[in-house]
């Protein structure tokens, strides 16, 4: 029988003894043993902050990026494997499919991410704050990676993405990771860190994996480290609560289960695409998984008129829902993920049962294809009706993590949007309706209690991702019941494993740590035109100062026809009375078009063409008669990497653009980018 390893200190290591052993959910068939016994927690620690944080610093937010992206590739090459692996945890393709390539996609994501961030082992966050009358004195705010370890407490049902979608995260961020699988289905998570180990992508000691109990780790951690922890909120409750993590202010993050909704609008009948949407959208969250989705419907609000109407057509859909092996053709739901869980999610229906009736569903009668219903781990769908929610209140803390739910009542839509919040928090809540004003309504007096919302109608559920998907993109978390946490949530997820720092000093000296140019910093000037030089040859601070234009009548006049712009404050002097303005002044467009003219250098360079514009503000008006002139500085450069071998070498530099007048005032800011050559082309 095969004995899962553990990797630790650079090397796999089997545990000392047997350990736990690990069921074929779909057949019974012992599968594997995993144990932790003999692992030291405390080096584990040590040697993700002393070998595997240094390794991952000292690459830059684009190495880490690029890092992410060919270990997706390379996982994305052994799918085939982690797919027959995985029907082991009673997963069907589809439900597969969510946990290894959503994944490897959640990978993908923050390897694209990169873009948004400097060329630089840290980053910057938000804008300058000008701390003094004269521009002498400023601050900002750094952002460096934290110097401990990720370790990240998972549950058993996304042994793939569970883990992905956090070490994405972290990885960029430049930390290292020790990954806790749950470990009923921890055969899978270990087959698919062997393959990220094997691929030598990764610096050493950015992973690590234990496969058995880590009971003991939490006391290990520093005030550098992080903790993430997904499963039940008793659990998390308790690890939250531990000595070590109040002691250190260790941050803890928890994705708890919660008892998430899905509300049928008032304005919804039977004969609209929106019913149809509500019934397919609640059966495919009851039977996703087996329903063991941290993010599954458990309560189906519905208005008091149709309930009738939704207990046919989901008990119709669920009736076509086949039951058994994932492996046999036509199967669309497979197994829990051991018996254990069978028997906890079974005592939760008995509990639930006792406040409310079973209207689909029955433990004894149903069907299973292609295996025997007695060795697996099998469940049907089981759906209740709760008469009134309002008084019979376990469905709104009991949760049974299998394929279950509740249908409940409402007679006006603010009764279901209280209802909606008896869960005391959730990861998510949907809405189906055609009515914007309603969704207006709910997603406004439903938010503060839901850690996301989605909007359901026919104009958008074609391409929805549903309601059970976090996206990378976006927060996951929840108040309350669902732990209070936050991850993910692109660019906003890499700041949790990284410490804000305020920093003040002079603006050349926050140029020179930031390495990005503040307004203020003393200036580079160079006998050659910046746009002469090569991305490597430029320096942060490079300054052109133009020649000098003086704005006359016909500048406007001209622009004006040309753009077609004939708008009252630049055309027309008989209607300023009573603006701002003491006489016509020069079109915005045209003082940043005029600007561009005198910076740019007209003749074939490495600059290859401008990229676009960031931030542009006018902040004075330009009359007749001022003189314009423009102070051009290079503010940061951004590497980029060659997609295909032929492509040119190049970066993208960000320039400041300060137009300013004869009174030496700016009257107009911008940041362009140009799309700069590289002089090394291999």
């Amino acid at each position: 029988m095969k004995q899962l390893q553990n990797y630790a200190l650079g090397q796999w290591i089997a545990g000392a003894d047997k350990g736990q052993e690990l069921f074929n959910s779909i057949n019974g068939d012992s599968v594997a043993f995993a144990s932790s016994k003999g692992l030291d927690f405390g080096a584990m620690c040590d040697y993700a902050r002393t070998v595997g944080g240094p390794n991952l610093r000292r690459l830059t937010f684009q190495q880490r990026g690029l890092m992410l992206k060919a270990l997706a590739m390379h996982l994305l090459s052994k799918k085939d494997l982690f797919y027959q692996i995985s029907w082991a945890t009673g997963a069907t393709k589809t439900d597969s499919w969510v946990d290894i390539e959503g994944g490897i996609g959640n990978l993908f994501t923050y390897a694209s991410l990169r873009r948004q961030f400097p060329n630089e082992t840290f980053c910057y966050d938000g804008d300058v704050a000008r701390l003094s009358k004269n521009n002498t004195f400023i601050g900002h705010h750094i952002c460096v990676p934290k110097e401990g370890v990720a370790i990240h407490i998972n549950a058993f049902n996304f042994p793939v993405w569970g883990m992905l979608e956090k070490v994405a995260v972290n990885w960029l961020a430049g930390v290292p990771a020790i990954v806790k699988p749950a470990t009923v289905t921890s055969f899978l998570t270990e087959a698919v860190a062997k393959e990220m180990i094997a691929s030598g992508i990764l610096p050493e000691g950015a992973l690590q994996l234990i496969c058995g109990s880590a009971n003991g780790i939490l006391d290990h951690v520093t005030n550098q480290d992080v903790v993430t922890f997904t499963g039940s909120a008793s659990t998390g409750k308790m690890l939250k609560a531990h000595p070590r993590i109040i002691q250190e202010s260790v941050p803890f993050n928890m994705e708890a289960d919660s008892l998430n909704c899905c509300v049928l609008g008032n304005d919804v009948k039977t004969s609209m695409p929106e019913f149809d949407i509500f019934i397919k959208e609640v059966a495919r969250e009851i039977t996703t998984k087996a329903g063991q989705k941290c993010t599954a419907v458990r309560r189906i609000i519905v208005p008091e008129n149709m309930i009738e109407d939704v207990q046919i057509a989901l008990g119709k859909r669920l009736a076509s829902n086949i039951i058994g092996d994932p492996n046999i053709e036509g199967v669309r739901m497979g197994a829990l993920a051991g018996k254990s869980q069978f028997a906890e999610v079974k005592e939760k229906v008995e509990l639930l049962s006792k406040t409310q009736k079973i209207i689909i569903g029955d433990f004894e009668n149903f069907e299973v294809k292609g295996a025997d219903k007695n060795k697996g781990a099998f469940m049907p769908p089981i759906i209740f009706l709760n008469e009134n929610p309002f008084k019979n209140t376990d469905c709104h803390s009991v949760e049974a993590f299998g394929p279950v739910s509740t249908i409940m009542p409402y007679k006006t839509f603010d009764e279901a949007i209280e209802l909606s919040k008896m869960g005391k928090g959730s990861l998510v809540s949907s809405i189906i309706t055609a009515d914007d004003k309603l969704a207006r309504m709910y997603t406004i007096g439903a938010a503060s209690m839901h850690g996301r919302i989605l909007v359901l109608n026919n104009e958008c559920a074609k391409e929805s991702t549903g309601h059970g998907s976090p996206m990378p993109m976006l927060v996951h978390g929840g108040p309350g019941r669902a732990g209070g946490g936050e991850e993910m949530g692109g660019k906003r997820g890499v700041m949790h494993y990284m410490q804000r720092t305020a920093i003040q000093g002079s603006p050349t000296t926050i140029t020179a740590i930031l390495n990005q140019y503040q307004q203020g910093a003393k200036q580079i000037e160079k006998e050659i035109h910046p746009f002469k030089q090569y991305f490597e040859d430029l320096e942060i601070g490079e300054t052109l100062i133009t020649a000098k234009h003086t704005v006359i009548e016909a500048d406007v006049v001209n622009f004006a026809n040309v753009s077609g712009d004939h708008f009252y404050a630049h055309t027309d002097v008989t209607s300023l009375e009573g603006t701002i303005f003491t006489g016509r002044v020069a079109h915005g467009y045209y003082i940043l078009s005029k600007a561009a003219g005198l910076f740019v250098n007209a003749k074939k360079g490495p600059v290859l063409l401008n990229y676009g514009i960031d931030e542009c503000r006018f902040t004075k008006p330009v009359y007749m008669g001022s003189t314009i002139g423009v102070r051009f500085t290079c503010k940061e450069k951004i590497d980029q990497q060659k997609s295909k071998p032929e492509d040119v070498a190049k970066g993208i530099v960000k320039w400041l653009v300060d137009v300013y007048d004869e009174t030496n005032e700016t009257v107009a800011i911008a940041t362009i980018l140009t799309m700069v050559k590289k002089r090394n082309q291999d």
